[in-house]
């Protein structure tokens, strides 16, 4: 059976994967799971991004939580790093997000926070799991005046700009950037914040109607970023994801910007103020080799860790590090929040450009972006895993391991919030690259019997 919990909590098609049912079950066991020990009724806040859906899985995690004697505290529509913080300013006991970030409309998914803003290791989703598949039905429950109740909060998202403005030490007045909202969670707090600290705006994809989440626009379509920074004449572009934990730009020429890339402009720059602790920046086994070759250059260590800003931030807290993040634009600046968020990356890059006087064009010089080629498989959930058994794919993979040895490398990985396996090639030669990659994926298809 496929672990429920991937590597950003739990996601799948809302309604038939997703179920109401489910999200109940889910709710009351995260509620006994997260809030253990609280001499009173423990409160879980509730954020959600712009998905149609949202409102069902809202009424279902509302209904679990109480029925266990939680308080439950729907906060609105709020990007999921704007509920980390809230779940520490509040002093919340746990919060839970409804998003399934970059994915489109039909998905949605629940993403958990420990009382400090924290994502939860395996060893709690397990624990929740477990409750979820085997014992919710030998529970006792609550009965009469046991039961929790609902109590909303309406200022969450103005907190939260509010907070936003703090985490960085000079205005933005003079800069004019491109903003792509994706019709999501950033579509209220991203605008305000920027526009009070004085940055001139340019704004698409900002009128969610539950429908048009991520749909050809944010930081999975950088087309549309791309097309209004030039033809706006903006310093940057900025793209969000669906639930703002993602950010990637654009400079002033049209040319994206990646996490990776945002990660060694603000990592040097922070070094050169002395504030990048242990001089060390984490990555993912994703992060682009350029990367870590800028990191040799400029005097950074650039730690690496599995996929999934979880595991990033783990590697941070672990060993007292201030910046990691994804090539993806996952980025976590740990003096300001708890998890990957994508308006205090903007905020961060648009300060290093202000103080640098340097365009976003120079800036991104400071590493040297080597090709990658990506191939997705889909595949179904439980399947995942299973080319590691398959012995033509395994000597296809090896075959091209040896042949990418010397100029780059090779990796397959397991989606951990998609149905499919990730064929990436990186190296110099770019057509033997896409040739590889989509050979292996066409073996891949053909062995594993996909469509």
């Amino acid at each position: 059976m496929a672990r429920l919990f991937g590597t950003d909590g739990v996601r799948g098609i809302a309604g038939t994967e997703l179920t109401a049912q489910m999200c109940f079950d889910i709710g009351r066991a995260a509620a006994m799971v997260l809030t253990e020990g609280c001499a009173d009724k423990p409160r879980i806040l509730i954020g959600r991004d712009t998905r149609i859906s949202g409102d069902m899985i809202e009424a279902a995690l509302t209904a679990g939580f109480c029925s266990v004697g939680a308080i439950a505290i729907p906060v609105g529509i709020i990007p999921t790093p704007a509920l980390a913080w809230l779940t520490r300013e509040y002093q919340a006991d746990a919060s839970a997000m409804i998003s399934a970030s970059h994915n489109p409309m039909e998905y949605n998914g629940i993403k958990l926070f420990n009382k400090d803003g924290y994502k939860l290791d395996d060893a709690l989703e397990d624990r929740i799991e477990a409750i979820v598949r085997g014992t919710l039905h030998t529970i006792d429950l609550p009965s009469g005046a046991g039961l929790g109740t609902v109590s909303r909060m309406k200022h969450a998202a103005d907190d939260y700009v509010s907070y936003i403005l703090t985490t960085i030490d000079t205005r933005l007045d003079g800069i004019r950037a491109a903003v792509d909202c994706a019709n999501g969670a950033a579509f209220h707090t991203a605008p305000a914040a920027l526009k009070k600290l004085g940055v001139s705006l340019t704004v698409i994809n900002d009128t969610p109607d539950g429908l048009n989440i991520n749909d050809h626009c944010g930081s999975t379509h950088m087309e549309g970023i791309r097309k209004l920074t030039i033809e706006s004449g903006a310093d940057v572009g900025l793209a969000f994801d669906g639930d703002a934990d993602r950010l990637l730009a654009v400079d002033e020429l049209g040319n994206i910007v990646n996490g990776d890339q945002i990660m060694a402009i603000c990592g040097t720059y922070l070094k050169s103020r002395d504030k990048l602790r242990k001089n060390t920046i984490v990555a993912t086994i994703m992060s682009n080799l350029g990367l870590f070759q800028m990191g040799e250059r400029e005097g950074i260590e650039v730690k690496k860790t599995k996929v999934g800003d979880r595991y990033v931030l783990e590697r941070m807290l672990a060993d007292g590090y201030s910046l990691g993040g994804e090539q993806s634009g996952h980025v976590i600046f740990l003096e300001h929040n708890t998890t990957g968020d994508g308006l205090i990356t903007a905020l961060q890059l648009l300060s290093v450009m202000h103080h640098t006087g340097k365009p976003l064009s120079e800036l991104a010089k400071v590493m040297t972006v080597l090709p990658q080629v990506t191939v997705n498989v889909p595949v179904e959930n439980e399947r995942k895993y299973a080319y590691i058994d398959d012995a033509e794919i395994m000597a296809a993979i090896h075959q091209v391991e040896r042949l990418f040895e010397d100029t780059g490398r090779v990796l397959i990985r397991p989606s951990g919030t998609e149905a499919m396996i990730r064929i990436m090639i990186e190296g110099q030669d770019l057509p033997l690259m896409e040739e590889q990659a989509n050979r292996l994926a066409k073996i891949m298809e053909h062995n594993l019997q996909l469509k």
